[in-house]
């Protein structure tokens, strides 16, 4: 089940106090920046905007060329707009209702996954991963059953016990589809994020839910991978630190949440380390690179590139949890499934 759709509804105040506190700390930096403040990290390229990785390109490729020409890209991109071209169009008014038990989801309207497939170094990509070369994620057999005993778990024919028995994102606790990161993904929805850089730290907000990845800054990289923090947080993100190569900017994560890296599409265990690399290299992109590196998903390490377009923005806030009435009646179907099955 997707979460309900994105609405502005300002609903901080419902909130505990210590998330009111952090969520307005965080609200007035990007705020300040967002009415025309300048970054105080003067010294390094300023990576301060709002982005998207909106496009029809996806992390995997199931064969064929990374790289085609703009004919190609024009007709892949058409046909992945097809389907939701004709999704959107007006009803018939002669269609019957849908057979009993099957409500569908909300319409097409919502759906904004991109239109074109992404421009990477000068080149229409289609798909985000470059090494391997083939397109795919190079899934070993341990992580092939590590995916299955989760899968398993989360069986949508298997009535869930309790809210844990469903994703985080079904819960709106996280975005879905990795749109959070590490290794940001494009979504169908949604698929954009404000930066907010200081001297001391960057801010990356996403669109998607209701994520934030705050990410210290350090001199070098020895500095920084000194200041993890301890394994057992385990933060839903992992635990992030930067620093800066030159122009880019480095950030490594370690000690992902196992319920967010067995969920993928991004398969990440907690022993799973993460590299990211953003470099501004216009006014309006941002090249973003991430290497992943498990053993015990993946039998080699592997690596992704994708662009950021700068957009207008502003993002906005998802009110996932406030409209998840889904996540009740998941629970109250499942509870009505055990009475029916038990004679009840």
């Amino acid at each position: 089940m997707t979460p309900s759709p994105p609405h502005a509804v300002p609903t901080a105040a419902q909130s505990g106090g210590v998330i009111i506190l952090r969520s307005a700390a965080i609200a007035t930096l990007v705020l300040g920046l967002a009415a025309g403040g300048t970054s105080a990290a003067a010294e390094h390229p300023d990576l301060s905007g709002v982005w998207t990785n909106a496009s029809v390109t996806k992390l995997t490729r199931s064969g064929g060329a990374l790289v085609v020409s703009e004919a190609e890209a024009r007709q892949i991109a058409a046909g992945a707009n097809r389907g939701l071209d004709a999704d959107s169009a007006p009803t018939a008014q002669t269609d019957r209702p849908p057979p009993e038990g099957n409500v569908g989801g909300y319409n097409a309207f919502w759906l904004d996954p991109g239109r074109a497939l992404g421009m990477v170094k000068g080149e229409r990509r289609t798909s985000w991963l470059v090494d391997p070369a083939d397109g795919r994620l190079p899934l070993s057999d341990a992580g092939r059953k590590l995916i299955a005993e989760h899968r398993a778990l989360h069986d949508s024919d298997r009535p869930p016990a309790n809210p844990e028995g469903l994703e985080p994102w079904d819960r709106c606790l996280i975005g879905s589809r990795g749109s959070g990161g590490p290794g940001m993904l494009n979504n169908i929805y949604n698929s954009n994020y404000q930066i907010v850089q200081t001297p001391s730290s960057v801010v990356i907000v996403v669109e998607m839910i209701h994520d934030a990845r705050t990410v210290p800054l350090f001199p070098d990289k020895a500095t920084a991978e000194a200041h993890h923090g301890p394994a057992a947080l385990r933060p839903w993100f992992g635990d992030s630190v930067g620093w800066w190569e030159g122009d880019a900017l480095v950030v490594e994560t370690v000690d992902v949440n196992p319920q967010q890296g067995a969920a993928g599409p991004i398969f990440l265990s907690p022993q799973a380390r993460v590299t990211e690399r953003l470099r501004r290299i216009s006014p309006s992109r941002i090249s973003y690179e991430f290497k992943v590196e498990d053993p015990a998903y993946y039998s080699q390490a592997w690596r992704a590139e994708m662009s950021l377009e700068a957009i207008k923005g502003p993002v906005y806030e998802y009110a996932c949890h406030e409209g998840n009435y889904a996540l009740v009646d998941i629970l109250k179907g499942a509870r009505a499934k055990e009475r029916e099955a038990g004679g009840k």
